[in-house]
């Protein structure tokens, strides 16, 4: 049966808006708004006294200069680059050969599969306090295991020592990330037709052979997606750094976020914290354009 399509703007070819527009008003109000604000507070002279007042002084890059004049702020630059790197290589390689293993389908694969979703799914506040016991000083359990069994003969101050902290944070996120790698690795995996393995068999192909012609190649975008949003997950890290270190000990395990955080909230540097999370926002958007340009191509 033939319906009249209506006249004016919310024509039925155009009533898809009507459905995006929830999201988009979503999209303006709670990202839009705070992103401008924050852009408009590091331009600003804002402080304790002025967060309030009607007019605030103007104060152009000037915040931007002081920031990348910060030996605290370099810190943590050079500290959320070795960070993310560190946790990607690690969980992306750990990752992979879990899915790999797991993609055999033997008895037991999709119930342990299961249960290494855990990591994942644990709220990253409790995974924080978790891992701030593990690696405790005194009654730490890694310090117990190593002396038992005669690694270490005195307790390592994991957490407050500016050498180790840094380690300990990776290994916290680390045993977060790699389900998620594993999970979207496998799900890549899923989409490789069995075809291409028995015929390559059938031609004489080993296993090395197939990994690396067949396998690898058509993963290409799998991959490339699972760097980049790991890449973007965890180089916004804060809650993890926080609960376990708060950017100590001496600032060496300070982040972009965290030190962004210390500015605004603890020193009531307000405009100084709002260009480094700008600073923060503008790599994230730099790498989300990546995402962006590898996903449409892998579309065409």
């Amino acid at each position: 049966m033939n319906r009249t399509k209506r006249k004016g703007f919310f024509k039925y070819e155009n009533v898809g808006i009507l459905f995006v527009l929830p999201a988009f008003l979503y999209m303006i109000i709670f990202v839009g708004y705070p992103i401008v604000r924050n852009i408009v507070l590091s331009l600003q002279e804002v402080t304790v006294r002025t967060l309030t007042a009607d007019s605030r002084p103007f104060a152009g890059l000037k915040n931007y200069i002081k920031i990348f004049q910060d030996p605290v702020f370099t810190k943590s630059m050079l500290n959320t680059l070795v960070f993310t790197v560190c946790c990607l290589v690690v969980q992306f390689l750990i990752g992979f050969m879990l899915a790999l293993f797991f993609n055999q389908h033997f008895s037991v694969s999709k119930p342990v599969r299961g249960l290494l979703l855990i990591p994942w799914m644990v709220p990253i506040t409790v995974t924080a306090l978790m891992f701030k016991f593990i690696f405790g000083a005194d009654v730490g359990i890694l310090n117990y295991i190593l002396k038992n069994i005669g690694i270490i003969s005195q307790n390592i101050d994991w957490l407050t020592s500016p050498d180790t902290a840094l380690f300990a944070i990776v290994c916290a996120n680390v045993w977060i990330g790699i389900p998620f790698n594993m999970i979207l690795i496998s799900t890549g995996l899923t989409t490789i037709p069995k075809d291409l393995y028995e015929s390559a068999s059938i031609d004489g192909a080993g296993k090395l052979q197939m990994f690396f012609k067949i396998t690898l190649p058509l993963l290409r975008s799998t991959i490339e997606s699972v760097l980049i949003l790991g890449f973007i997950y965890t180089f916004k890290v804060f809650d993890l750094v926080y609960v376990m270190t708060k950017g100590g000990p001496v600032n060496s395990t300070h982040m972009l976020s965290t030190y962004s955080y210390k500015l605004s909230f603890e020193m009531f540097k307000y405009s100084e914290g709002a260009a480094v999370a700008n600073v923060l926002l503008v790599i994230l958007l730099i790498v989300g354009v990546f995402y962006l340009r590898a996903t449409k191509e892998d579309d065409e």
